[in-house]
């Protein structure tokens, strides 16, 4: 005899299955034509521009569009939700596999949602700011004075070119100081191994305390021929 609270249970699953499916279908079709807003702007001289005339009217249908999105995901986690209960009073496989397939679909249509949502956004702030300033071009052409608007921008420009050769300036001393700390580097390992070196082999040790001394003894022989010419000088100077 078959239980009747696992009967119950069972035809809660398909239930909730069916529903979940039915939302899915219409998120499906919501989705596809929320994308197709995008459409409206396309890529022309550069930038992003209302291909269509944004209306009133075109403006509460996205919206409008956007809440309905909103809900419907709402309602197909709030069904997630309770499979989640139904499986979990349930051992069998199969019930988990097809609840995670859910999770995943769930997923999957929040992040086309944010993403489609995140292009929209960018590409309508994009077109307002370009329209705003083709206005403000075509204002400056007729009356011959700049807008504030436009001030700021060539401002902003130059403030934004001059932090870029500043950047590039500081990346260059960066390198040129990294390359002279590796010279040092290499420089400091060659006198450590000739240190080492000398103190291994008393031989090459006498070697190069024998070129100290010949340096030394040329650098005093130098010295005073120096000077000597510079005392014949002086005195043929003041003998004159």
């Amino acid at each position: 005899m078959s239980d009747p609270n696992l009967e119950l249970q069972e035809s809660g699953w398909e239930e909730l299955r069916r529903e979940a499916r039915k939302i899915e279908g219409d998120l499906d079709v919501k989705l596809s034509s929320y994308a197709k807003l995008g459409a409206r702007f396309t890529t022309q001289g550069g930038g992003y521009v209302d291909s269509g005339s944004p209306t009133v009217g075109s403006s509460r249908s996205w919206k409008s569009m956007e809440m309905e999105i909103e809900s419907l995901l709402e309602n197909l986690l709030d069904i997630n939700d309770a499979m989640s209960r139904c499986a979990a009073a349930s051992a069998a496989t199969s019930v988990t596999q097809k609840l995670a397939r859910h999770r995943d679909i769930l997923h999957e249509f929040t992040q086309e949602f944010r993403r489609i949502k995140g292009n929209i956004n960018s590409m309508r702030e994009h077109a307002e700011l370009l329209s705003s300033v083709r206005d403000d071009i075509n204002e400056y052409k007729a009356s011959g004075s700049m807008s504030p608007r436009v001030q700021l921008l060539r401002e902003r420009s130059a403030i934004h070119g001059s932090i870029a050769h500043i950047d590039d300036v500081i990346n260059q001393a960066q390198t040129t100081r990294a390359v002279l700390g590796s010279q040092r580097t290499i420089f400091g390992d060659v006198q450590g191994k000739v240190k080492l070196l000398s103190d291994k082999f008393p031989i090459i040790r006498g070697l190069l305390g024998s070129i100290r001394r010949r340096r030394s003894r040329d650098t005093l022989i130098l010295s005073a021929v120096i000077a000597a010419c510079t005392l014949f000088l002086i005195i043929y100077w003041l003998s004159k």
